[in-house]
């Protein structure tokens, strides 16, 4: 990444980012960070946002939603639907994941889904939940009832 070039320049006053190779007193040397100079991190950063989704579902920690999976079988491929509550949303930007957990005969299951990514069809909002945690890790050890969660009217 090159950086401006009034910032390192000892010369000039003032510390503003310029586009150019050099101050605007032309004594100033760009700076640049790592090996490759930053162009593998701006090539990272284009990439990543064109594969961000323009309509990314809006979810929140506790909602019940209904998350449409395209499983690939063979040279066929279909639509599976994993119904749950949301318990955790980790990271940012490209790489956002959120949780899903349900219960099925008796047993828990949770799936970690790439929220951007082409695999995961749409996501359906079935109620929202009224929580007041960031990670509803805690529904792993109650069973039953107790592993509900409260219905938010919005």
């Amino acid at each position: 990444m090159v950086r401006c070039l009034a910032d390192y320049c000892p010369h000039c006053p003032v510390r503003q980012a310029l586009p150019e190779r050099a101050c605007s007193h032309g004594q100033g040397q760009a700076r640049t960070f790592g090996k490759t100079g930053g162009k593998t991190r701006d090539a990272l950063k284009l990439i990543s946002n064109d594969s961000i989704k323009a309509d990314a579902p809006e979810l929140h920690i506790g909602d019940t939603v209904k998350v449409h999976v395209r499983i690939k079988e063979g040279d066929k491929s279909r639509i599976q639907v994993f119904e749950g509550t949301v318990i955790a949303k980790k990271h940012g930007g490209i790489s956002e994941t959120f949780t899903v957990r349900r219960v099925a005969h008796g047993c828990g299951i949770e799936r970690v889904f790439p929220l951007h990514s082409p695999v995961v069809e749409k996501v359906e909002l079935v109620r929202s939940g009224k929580v007041r945690r960031a990670k509803l890790y805690y529904l792993r050890d109650r069973v039953g009832k107790a592993a509900k969660v409260k219905e938010q009217i919005r």
